[in-house]
Order: structure tokens, then C-alpha cells, then sequence
């Protein structure tokens, strides 16, 4: 797979670089990498930000109701713990449910592991995901300026 990492423009002004992990779970980077490519993530706010825990975007309504137009997928849940800078698929309650909604660990959350489809981890820029205003939702929502796949 060519596409080796995804950059998430944030208009915090920074850049957040995540390694891609096909090897872990290829139907959802393949997922993210099209989502990405079509501009889908553009435009799109981290909705849910709980520090010490994660921030959760990706869903194009801002609600944390909402996805893309294209099936849910399958789980590929691995034993890559869920670690500080680990980028995840959020889902409902059906492991089956992910779709479009992501999000970046601040801290260890190992209680997800195994519950939840690991797909890259942070390499730089870690100090904006930090910076991302928090709340559920926050007052003001960070922001994805654009994502590119490189």
C-alpha cells in the first residue's frame, strides 16, 4: 500500500502526521484514506475532546450521530494497545458499527483494547491534538482544516 501516512490540518495552525497501519486493520485505513482523499474530513470538527482520555471527530454533523455515506465496516480489532497517540475507529455499540468517526488517545486507555479497531498512531504533531479545545461537545470545536494522504 503506497499511501503511507495521513496529515490532519488543524486550524489550531498545526500539523498532525499519523502512520497508517494496514497491517493491523486495512479495511479501515483503506476507509480513512478515501474518506480523506474525497475531502470528506475537511471542514470537520473534533466534537467529543475528553482530556486524559481522547478526542473524537470525523463525523461530518458534529453531533457524534454521523458518518459517511458508505457502509459501516467490520471490525479488525488486534492487540496494538490503545496508548497515548493511537488513532482509533469510534463505533456504536455493535463492534461492526464504524464508519467515519475516529479518535486520538491523549493517554493509555488499555480498557479499549481489543474493543476498538487501532488504524495509525501519531508520529508529530501530538501538541496540537493536545491543544484541541475540550468539552462534549466544546464551546468552540477544534477544527480539521483539511486531510491529505501522502
Amino acid at each position: 500500500m503506497a499511501d503511507e501516512t495521513l496529515t490532519l490540518t488543524l486550524d489550531s495552525g498545526g500539523d498532525v502526521v499519523i502512520k497508517l497501519r494496514p497491517d493491523l486493520a486495512p479495511g479501515h485505513v483503506e476507509r480513512i484514506t478515501t474518506l480523506a482523499k474525497d475531502g470528506f474530513y475537511d471542514g470537520v470538527v473534533f466534537h467529543r475532546v475528553i482530556p486524559g482520555f481522547m478526542a473524537q471527530g470525523g463525523d461530518p454533523t458534529g453531533t457524534g450521530m454521523g458518518g459517511s455515506k458508505l457502509p459501516d465496516i467490520k471490525a479488525e480489532f488486534s492487540r496494538q494497545p490503545h496508548v497515548r497517540g493511537v488513532c482509533s475507529m469510534a463505533r456504536a455499540s455493535n463492534p461492526n458499527s464504524a464508519n467515519s468517526q475516529f479518535f486520538i488517545c491523549f493517554d493509555d486507555a488499555t480498557f479499549l483494547d481489543g474493543q476498538y479497531t487501532v488504524w495509525g498512531e501519531v508520529t508529530s504533531g501530538m501538541e496540537h491534538v493536545d491543544a484541541l479545545p475540550k468539552g462534549e461537545p466544546p464551546r468552540t470545536p477544534g477544527k480539521i482544516v483539511t486531510a491529505t494522504v501522502a
